[in-house]
């Protein structure tokens, strides 16, 4: 009896009652804490997070602190900074991977081409609950779209001139694939890392046909060079030539244009003094042709020759003319 007495002193001690209330208190403290940790999250830059409630997705959260309901709803965040992924060759070592590199041309040849793609994610909620790999998804197409594209080139274009056009076509493919499929990833680019024949010695012809693109391709460049050079010159020389053939027309056409006039105010005198005329254009001519000759040697038929000075038959013609000129004015 006395025990059971002492039992029942020490439950009412107040040592164990404030025990019990504090060890109450710090759970219900933790609890809180719990909570309080489990309501707010953080989200980084280039970074999102979808918010599920009960595993459904309510919204996408960007970045910055954000509360959600403890227990309830749940965070999943998603990168979205550009990541990429080879394709053709190992990008940690650099070694070819012939199931994604070795392709068929146009023309029934044989080449291996390594890419190199790049992408982010758009959605976070597609790329999260769409599909379970949509990386791998991204790369069975972009595997597809570039065996179908390279098929349409001649093994020449694939390794020289037409990367661009066939790097272009790609891409144009891929994001019309992705726009259907839509597994929340978006296409940033990609890229043609190498393009070469399988065989050692195609691929030294295929180099010395690029190095004799590219000597054509100087040859031309030099051409060019020279023809900017020299045609400038060869025009100044041609205008040049141009205004003196335009000079020495005027003039000629001035000199004939003189001379015609000349010759018909000739032949108005001559019309008037058709014998005075004759004469003077005799001594002009002679003094034109001879102008040192001061005598004329003049042989008759009987063999004497006679010296006939020019001034006298200068003066004679003066003469003459004179005394035309009166005996006409006189008539």
């Amino acid at each position: 009896m006395k025990s059971k007495g002492k039992d029942k002193n020490m439950n009412h001690n107040p040592s164990t009652k404030t025990i019990i209330r504090f060890v109450l208190l710090g759970v219900l403290a933790l609890l809180l804490l719990i909570l309080a940790f489990n309501s707010f999250y953080t989200i980084k830059e280039q970074e999102q997070a979808v918010v599920t409630t009960f595993g459904t997705p309510q919204r996408v959260s960007e970045p910055g602190l954000h509360f959600k309901i403890p227990f309830i709803q749940k965070v999943e965040k998603v990168d979205t900074t550009i990541k990429g992924f080879a394709i053709g060759y190992n990008e940690s070592t650099g070694e070819s991977i012939e199931d994604e590199s070795l392709m068929i041309t146009s023309d029934f040849n044989f080449v291996n081409v390594d890419f190199y793609v790049e992408y982010k994610v758009n959605d976070p909620v597609l790329a999260l609950y769409a599909s379970d790999e949509p990386v791998i998804i991204l790369k069975n197409v972009a595997l597809s779209c570039i065996r179908s594209q390279i098929g349409l080139y001649d093994v020449d274009s694939v390794i020289t001139t037409g990367k661009n056009e066939i790097q272009a076509n790609i891409k144009a493919k891929i994001m019309e694939q992705l726009e259907i499929n839509k597994i929340g990833i978006q296409l940033i680019n990609i890229t043609i890392q190498d393009a070469e024949p399988p065989t050692t010695e195609v691929l030294e012809a295929f180099k010395a046909v690029e190095t004799a693109k590219q000597d054509a391709e100087t040859a031309v460049n030099n051409a060019n060079k020279y023809r900017n050079e020299k045609l400038p010159a060869a025009e100044a020389q041609v205008d040049q030539i141009l205004k003196e053939a335009e000079a020495q027309k005027e003039a000629r056409i001035n000199e004939a244009n003189g001379q015609a006039s000349r010759f018909n105010a000739l032949y108005e005198e001559y019309i008037k003094y058709p014998l005075i005329t004759k004469q003077r254009m005799f001594y002009e001519a002679m003094e034109e042709i001879l102008p040192d000759l001061t005598v004329i040697i003049d042989n008759t038929e009987s063999g004497v020759q006679k010296i006939l000075p020019l001034d006298s038959f200068i003066s004679y013609d003066q003469t003459v003319t004179q005394s035309n000129g009166e005996v006409t004015g006189n008539e």
